[in-house]
């Protein structure tokens, strides 16, 4: 080895010692019992203030474990600081990063009260947590707030109906569409391509054509109603994703002829806001987040609007914490399913994972049929395909909730 080589690997070796002190003072934060000796500079020095403002300590010792019990905000109180803030993280930190730290800024920090602020507003990275936030700031927001707070809901609502839509709309179609189907179809309603490839073992070469024993296709209401949708969303604040995702999803469903779609949210009280649904937006900002749950008098107002059992579908979304009365809860189910409908029980609509939900009447409604799990936005459309064909759901096995027995 010469004397070049031997420096070269000993002024590598350095690098990554430095370049390793340097992360871990990154990670400790600072401060004289972090041990690293290492001084940040420049990008380095602007991340570690970002980071310091909302998980440091005001003593600047920057200890996160404690940081939401001995220390004061680090952001100031009012609303340009937090804007200043705002956009360092999106300069410095990837969005994915900055959905996190937004929403610890909103916890640790008590800022739901800065959301109010229209410059603060502009400046935040617009996800589904932000806007269960507002949501829930909805009845105390001032009028100068308001038409921004819609914009962001807006862009956030836009954005997943352009990656749920389409898939949503090809999934039930084709569901819709095999439901549907009759084997003694009139002449005009045949369909010859199903028609065709169910009777290909019947081609007569010598005639080159297909002999059909059996034809296939739709009945005469192929472009009527079909099925009937019920959404029923709980909006107490733990539900706040789902509300979004359920309120964007009905959008989508009543935006199909062969659908007709019932949007139903509520807390204590029910509030149909189906004659809103051509705009998600509007649904939401008709949500009031909080307050208690009453799951029963919401059931008993779905099932006084549903007129064709055996094609109804009725979606509970709710983690389930009755605050009304258990036993007719779950006679309004029963009920329901002996009747035709198809019942399912969602304990989350989001991408959260585990749900916190009230086990007794999960297992209560598994005893009914109706297993009760958690749905993740791109699962969706499949088990409402499932419910509309009447086969079993899709529940995934890593699904929190409970099965049929």
């Amino acid at each position: 080895m010469t004397a070049t080589t031997d420096s070269t690997a000993v002024a590598a070796a350095g690098a990554g010692h430095d370049e390793r002190l340097r992360r871990w003072r990154m990670v400790l934060g600072g401060g004289d019992a972090d041990g690293t000796g290492c001084a940040l500079t420049g990008t380095d020095a602007a991340m570690d203030g970002a980071l310091s403002a909302l998980y440091g300590r005001s003593d600047g010792r920057g200890d996160k474990r404690t940081a939401g019990r001995d220390r004061s905000a680090g952001l100031g109180a009012s609303a340009p600081s937090v804007a200043r803030w705002l956009g360092d993280i999106r300069t410095y930190f990837p969005s994915s990063v900055v959905q996190v730290m937004q929403r610890d800024a909103i916890d640790r920090l008590g800022l739901s009260t800065l959301l109010l602020e229209p410059e603060m507003l502009e400046a935040v990275e617009a996800d589904v947590h932000l806007v269960g936030t507002l949501l829930s700031l909805n009845k105390v927001m001032p009028e100068t707030t308001k038409e921004t707070a819609r914009a962001v809901v807006r862009k956030v609502v836009d954005d997943l109906e352009k990656r749920l839509a389409t898939r949503t709309r090809a999934t039930l179609t084709g569901a819709l569409d095999r439901s549907a189907r009759i084997s003694r179809p009139r002449h005009r309603e045949i369909d010859w391509d199903r028609t065709i490839r169910a009777n290909l073992k019947n081609y007569l070469p010598e005639y080159r054509t297909v002999v059909p024993e059996r034809l296939i296709g739709y009945g005469r209401a192929a472009q009527s109603v079909k099925k009937d949708v019920v959404l029923c969303i709980d909006q107490s604040g733990s539900m706040a994703a789902s509300v979004v995702y359920a309120s964007v999803f009905g959008a989508v469903l009543a935006s199909m002829r062969a659908i007709a779609t019932r949007l139903v949210v509520f807390d204590t009280a029910v509030v149909d806001l189906t004659d809103q649904l051509d705009d998600p937006v509007d649904v939401l900002f008709g949500t009031q987040l909080g307050g208690g749950t009453d799951i029963n008098r919401a059931l008993a107002y779905c099932q006084s609007k549903i007129t064709r059992p055996a094609d109804t579908v009725v979606v509970l979304i709710s983690d389930l914490y009755e605050g009304g009365i258990r036993d007719e809860m779950l006679k309004r189910v029963a009920a329901m399913k002996a009747s035709g409908v198809q019942f399912v029980a969602l304990l989350a609509l989001s991408d959260e994972g585990a749900p916190a939900y009230d086990r007794e009447h999960a297992a209560a409604l598994a005893a009914l049929g109706a297993p009760a799990f958690a749905c993740t936005p791109d699962l969706f459309p499949e088990v409402m395909a499932a419910a509309i064909e009447k086969r079993p759901l899709p529940v995934p096995d890593t699904a929190q909730g409970l099965r049929n027995p």
